[in-house]
């Protein structure tokens, strides 16, 4: 989820860290559940409810609900469910069915011992075209690009540089109206991660500093309309959209990913 971040960067402890991760695998693991069963014929709705019952589960809070970052009204769901032309924040609906050859962008998100992990990924329904499936593979790739630069010294431009310099190289574009963002005690924290940038610009990365970086990239142009719920935000030309994040440690050894069971310090 993405939303205007703080002014102040709080670098995380060793332990810290350690428990984020722990909060990660949770994260990862439920959302592995709900991806499990995002299948043609199921709603938004029905993995919203699966998504919930891990938290339950798994005792964690949802970071999502309720969620009101001020001039919005609170958020309904613990998933963002964001199909076809949709970028980010979708809400879960009864009426929002899968269909075969859909995209989907599923955001998630929750507090364990009081931290954050937030985590998305883009599914492809059932048979989708081969233009879908490389805007996803792209999206995936971006952010895979950015994680390999995610080490100290760094600059938060170069991950922006390598999100747009490799959708752009594709023919697709990036989104600029959202960003990825710190993370810790709150969902959002400072420091903003552009998908956007110059290399070599921008804060340098630290020890200690963790960060969700999130590409939102679109088969058509980047601009962004949001619907009358206040959430949703739509691709205006109605193209379609893909969205993955990861939570990630910026570590002496290299870059550590949170919401990512097989990662390991210094080995994404």
């Amino acid at each position: 989820m993405i939303v205007a971040a703080p002014v102040r960067i709080h670098l995380k402890s060793k332990d810290e860290i350690r428990l984020m991760r722990e909060a990660g695998l949770v994260a990862s693991g439920i959302l592995d559940q709900v991806c499990d069963a995002a299948k043609p014929g199921v709603s938004t709705w029905e993995l919203d409810d699966i998504a919930r019952k891990g938290i339950a589960r798994h005792k964690v809070t949802s970071a999502f609900l309720h969620y009101n970052p001020g001039n919005k009204p609170p958020y309904p769901a613990v998933l963002c469910t964001s199909r076809n032309e949709v970028i980010v924040h979708g809400i879960p609906r009864k009426s929002d069915v899968l269909q075969d050859g859909d995209v989907i962008g599923i955001d998630f998100g929750i507090f364990r011992h009081g931290f954050c992990a937030d985590t998305a990924r883009t599914l492809m329904i059932g048979n989708v075209s081969p233009d879908k499936r490389r805007l996803v593979d792209t999206c995936r790739d971006a952010l895979e690009a950015a994680i390999a630069l995610c080490r100290v010294g760094n600059r938060l431009g170069d991950l922006g540089n390598a999100v747009q310099s490799l959708a752009e190289s594709r023919g697709f574009s990036v989104v600029r109206q959202y960003v990825g963002h710190g993370t810790g005690r709150q969902m959002h924290e400072d420091p903003q991660v552009p998908n956007f940038g110059k290399a070599n610009d921008g804060k340098r990365m630290k020890s200690g500093l963790v960060i969700a970086v999130e590409p939102m990239v679109n088969a058509g142009a980047p601009d962004v309309e949001e619907l009358e719920d206040d959430w949703t935000a739509v691709t205006r030309d109605r193209s379609m959209s893909a969205h993955f994040e990861h939570t990630i440690a910026i570590l002496d050894e290299g870059p550590w990913v949170l919401t990512r069971p097989s990662s390991t310090p210094g080995h994404p």
